[in-house]
């Protein structure tokens, strides 16, 4: 074993124990949407009457929430069988069959259809996140939003997403990759050798990054919120210093065009209100 492998290994704890596979908590929607409540405030209001396309949602408890938050029709994307089997248990369970529907892919006639489109914790992990993008924003209606947040970006303390063995902030940062893997190995059995080949997939997506993506697809933020570690002001606004400090990304995104004619609308009325 190599010396930097032995000082990791030594900075490293068990696992937790997962405790298996909680069928009542993964049925339980009591705080499926807590989460979007705490960094979209006004969240209710942007889905109620809507019709919401939910890209990766897992075990449909967040689809099935939103539509019995208020949701007109919500659409779950989602790659996994098993998680899609659930989900259609779970949509049927909660008397929502008739809105929540689920699917592994977008097919044609559902482009330009969904006035919200949510990605949560996600856009870390898609291995083809521009062309994952491509296919959020054909989904979405031309007057529609899409509301993306993530944690943690690549550069935050525990963007390598490898707390679970390890608490030491910045391990990507602080090891080799070929180290980090090497010490990951004890905890799990899946053979990889880099961030990308984990289970679900790391993207090393960064601020800038991210940032660079919206704007090659013409999106324009109609919010963006960088939380940093510990709440500290100012950092996201520093060179190198946001990307290490950010532990979350959350925007809601609009194509140029529709932004162009909000700020029209703005102009207009501006007048009026003086």
């Amino acid at each position: 074993m190599r010396l930097a492998e032995r000082l990791l290994l030594s900075l490293s704890h068990a696992p937790a124990a997962s405790g298996g596979d909680d069928t009542s908590q993964a049925r339980d929607l009591t705080h499926a949407l807590d989460e979007l409540d705490a960094v979209y405030p006004d969240f209710t209001a942007r889905i109620r009457g809507r019709r919401v396309l939910d890209f990766g949602s897992g075990l449909g408890r967040q689809a099935v929430a939103l539509a019995k938050r208020g949701a007109a029709e919500v659409l779950g994307v989602e790659i996994n069988r098993h998680a899609l089997e659930h989900a259609e248990s779970l949509a049927a369970e909660a008397g929502v069959a008739d809105r929540v529907h689920f699917t592994p892919r977008l097919e044609a006639n559902q482009r330009g259809r969904y006035d919200v489109v949510i990605s949560l914790n996600s856009m870390e992990h898609f291995s083809h996140p521009a062309a994952i993008l491509s296919i959020m924003c054909d989904a979405l209606h031309p007057e529609g939003e899409l509301l993306i947040s993530f944690s943690p970006p690549w550069y935050a303390p525990y963007g390598s997403h490898m707390a679970y063995f390890t608490s030491l902030p910045w391990v990507h940062l602080l090891f080799s990759e070929r180290t980090v893997m090497a010490v990951r190995s004890r905890y799990r059995s899946d053979g990889a050798m880099r961030y990308e080949e984990v289970e679900g997939g790391l993207n090393r997506m960064s601020l800038a990054k991210f940032e660079r993506l919206i704007a090659d697809f013409g999106l324009s933020p109609s919010l963006l919120r960088y939380d940093t570690v510990k709440g500290i002001p100012m950092v996201d606004r520093i060179p190198v210093l946001r990307e290490l400090l950010v532990n979350r990304v959350t925007c809601a995104l609009k194509p140029a065009a529709q932004a162009r004619r909000t700020q029209a609308s703005a102009a207009d009325v501006q007048p009026q209100l003086q």
